[in-house]
């Protein structure tokens, strides 16, 4: 198994987010992929995509249909999607994405959080450069072989498949993505859910002590509601 797999179970055996913090983020994704292509998921791929992973996460139908509504409004405000950078203590990178219709809110609340947490807010690029920039689609397994799966897609960019207990999954560069997407369409697989991730290049294996000291920040940083998604070059435990 590669870095994508270990990342991928190290992720896992983490906490998640409760159904609302799910929720909400999912609500944004909706805006933004509405805004950018309409709302017609027939004919928006980012918006189908969208729809796939609120149905992973159980989001009632209403509740899309209603945020589709809503983000159709023309006087819905938008979202930005913004990236920080910066440093927890013990010398971890830590990449925060972000969906922000305040971005003077959402500067200041992660500036402080940094601050709190004897971090440091770096400059754009400061950090970035640590991590591989990957796309991801879960399959439904029934009725497929991953190895063969993998052999299939590698013409699509397809770089790592792997099973697990809910379904297929396949990771590939993020430039991929709609390539993918397209043919697993095209041949009527299932798409169970699918997303973007940043995968460390290096992680750095700290006490149980120091790690303590930069779980306070990426607490802090998950627990905003501009906050879409952390990443840091912490080795995690899988055990």
């Amino acid at each position: 198994m590669g870095r994508a797999f270990e990342f991928r179970k190290a992720r896992k055996m983490k906490r998640w987010s409760a159904m609302s913090k799910a929720f909400t983020r999912i609500g944004k994704d909706i805006v933004m992929a509405v805004k950018e292509g309409g709302p017609d998921p027939d004919s928006n791929s980012r918006l189908r995509a969208v729809i796939q992973n609120a149905k992973a996460v159980n989001m009632p139908k209403d509740n899309i249909e209603r945020a589709i509504k809503r983000a159709s409004d023309k006087n819905q405000g938008d979202y930005k999607e913004v990236i920080f950078e910066g440093y927890a203590p013990h010398g971890i990178a830590v990449l925060v994405e972000t969906a922000t219709d305040n971005n003077t809110r959402t500067v200041a609340n992660v500036r402080s959080y940094f601050n709190k947490c004897e971090g440091s807010l770096g400059t754009s690029g400061s950090v970035v450069f640590m991590f591989d920039h990957t796309c991801n689609f879960r399959i439904n397994a029934e009725g497929l072989d991953p190895e063969e799966i993998e052999l299939e897609f590698i013409d699509f960019g397809a770089e790592e498949v792997f099973a697990d207990d809910d379904g297929i999954l396949i990771y590939a560069p993020f430039e991929s993505f709609g390539a993918i997407q397209a043919e697993l369409e095209n041949r009527d697989i299932e798409i169970l859910s699918s997303g973007f991730e940043r995968i460390p290049q290096v992680t750095k294996q700290l006490t149980t002590e120091q790690a303590e000291d930069v779980e306070k920040l990426l607490e802090k940083l998950e627990e905003d509601d501009d906050v879409q998604n952390v990443y840091h070059t912490m080795e995690e435990t899988t055990e």
